[in-house]
């Protein structure tokens, strides 16, 4: 039996129709993602004993021949500028109004996972479908203008359960009650809208993982009567292993596929994580790990190659710098760091871009127009120059420091992180960059990196424990000095930044013991 507690939200979003749909859904393919997780800790297993990635040998016809995705639906076909946030009403407006083609509406890392924020989105949904979202406060009502851009949903990683729902006793896993409540409410209206159900696919590490996605698709569409092919999803490549894969996670996809999209902060996040015994691959402060190092470059162009090849769009990532319009000079540099971006990204074939606030767009759409013109897209633009080894994937050869301010950025970075989150705010700015979970794992897996491999600062410091603790009194000492967070708030985030930071065990995701402070 599942079990949740009863309100008139809930009883809005999980009809007697829908908690059926979600036990079949979990009962069908819940122990296959068990058994992915599985594979997935000894593939990780093998790595941390001295194996190195590589190019599947069973997948290589897949690689050579010549096969194609599904054409994109219309309302996908332009993607040049695409926004995300979370899931709440007055933000959806705001980006669904932005004049980005794209928004992505994000229950992953850009939603602090309440069971009230939730299903709340949910709500939001089928609001956003039918044209009718509305927020009013009382200085301002927020709805949904004329043209407003075409609406994809991010459900949570195959790595995070779903507490507050259960299916026999046990947690549902994340990914299916996120895309289960989400196709049989708000995928259903985007299509009786004319729109369609369209998601992005987080934290993918192997073809397998899309096998099982394109399973899960292929049985939704059939128990709800809607025609095959109708689901259309872009998976985000922010795992080094799944970048071994690309072309097999499209062909497992290829009915369902709309492209890949390079997920940079969690992709450097992996990086740290599956290297992280290697002192080869310990890297400097984050803000030095740009898209233009080698191994960046490698996977981003591998990506438009793949991509075009196939027929699919590659969507390029996300700049986390924001505007601060109390700051004309900080806005300004948010503005060219953003556009050389794009530039940079519109340049090498990708097909459209992500941003995180509103005033953004029209600095990406001018650098993407600049290049796509009257054209929907780039796809027929093929990338035959470039060749990417396995040894390029992992080329990490490249000028950067560690350094206090680093260490202290981090810290700093992952206590105020974690108290937005753990006070129900997903995606939160600091210090002029837009900050959410993926940029959080870098902050404490580099944190948990240096320390293991006695690494010293530019300035002479070695990053031990001690040390990192005692700059995590003096943030947490600041912080309740300044009255933004709640102290009780503050000290629990203290204390899961220094089990994610610290420990002798690598914590897989942050998120997992954070979660256990969710209500």
């Amino acid at each position: 039996m599942n079990q949740f507690r009863h309100s008139d939200i809930e009883r809005r979003v999980l009809t007697e129709e829908a908690v059926a749909f979600l036990i079949e859904l979990e009962l069908e393919f819940g122990w296959r993602r068990g058994q992915l997780l599985e594979a997935r800790s000894a593939r990780e297993e093998l790595i941390r004993s001295g194996s190195s990635p590589a190019f599947l040998t069973e997948t290589g016809s897949v690689r050579d021949a010549d096969w194609t995705v599904a054409p994109a639906p219309p309302d996908l076909a332009d993607r040049r500028v695409e926004i995300t946030g979370p899931v709440d009403a007055k933000m959806m407006i705001n980006a669904l109004n932005s004049g980005a083609r794209v928004f992505m509406a994000d229950f992953e890392d850009a939603t602090s996972p309440t069971w009230g924020n939730l299903l709340e989105g949910h709500l939001n949904l089928v609001a956003a479908a039918e044209g009718t979202l509305r927020f009013e406060t009382e200085a301002k009502v927020y709805e949904l203008g004329d043209a407003p851009a075409t609406l994809v949903v991010r459900p949570r990683g195959w790595h995070l359960n779903e507490k507050h729902f259960l299916v026999e006793g046990s947690p549902m896993s994340a990914s299916l009650f996120d895309f289960g409540l989400y196709l049989f409410h708000g995928g259903r209206a985007a299509l009786a809208n004319g729109s369609g159900p369209y998601l992005y696919l987080p934290k993918l590490e192997s073809h397998l993982e899309a096998r099982l996605w394109n399973d899960v698709f292929v049985w939704a569409q059939e128990r709800l009567g809607i025609p095959h092919g109708t689901i259309r999803a872009t998976v985000l490549i922010e795992n080094v292993l799944a970048a071994f894969e690309m072309d097999e996670i499209l062909y497992e996809l290829r009915d369902h596929a709309a492209g890949l999209n390079a997920g940079r902060w969690d992709y450097i996040f992996s990086v740290i994580k599956k290297f992280r015994d290697d002192p080869e691959f310990v890297l400097p402060d984050r803000a030095q790990v740009t898209m233009t190092v080698p191994f960046m470059k490698a996977y981003t162009e591998l990506m438009v190659k793949t991509c075009h090849r196939r027929g699919a769009h590659a969507i390029g990532g996300m700049s986390a710098f924001v505007p601060n319009r109390r700051e004309p000079e900080t806005t300004q540099r948010a503005f060219d760091a953003v556009a050389a971006d794009k530039a940079r990204e519109a340049a090498s074939g990708c097909d459209g871009t992500w941003v995180a606030h509103p005033d953004l767009v029209p600095i990406a759409r001018a650098e993407f127009d600049s290049v796509l013109g009257d054209a929907p897209n780039q796809v027929g633009r093929q990338r035959d120059d470039v060749e990417v080894t396995a040894d390029d994937l992992l080329d990490l050869e490249f000028e950067g420091k560690v350094t206090t301010s680093g260490v202290r950025t981090n810290v700093s970075v992952g206590i105020r992180y974690l108290a937005a989150w753990l006070s129900g705010t997903g995606a939160a700015a600091i210090d002029n960059l837009m900050e959410d979970v993926a940029t959080a794992e870098i902050s404490r897996s580099q944190i948990w990196q240096w320390i293991r491999h006695r690494v010293t600062t530019e300035e002479g410091s070695e990053v031990t424990e001690a040390f990192v603790r005692s700059m995590a009194a003096e943030v947490v000492a600041d912080l309740e000095a300044s009255g933004v967070y709640d102290p009780e708030v503050l000290t629990t985030a203290r204390k899961v930044f220094e089990e994610v930071a610290l420990s002798d065990d690598f914590v897989d995701f942050l998120t997992i013991p954070a979660y256990e402070h969710i209500n």
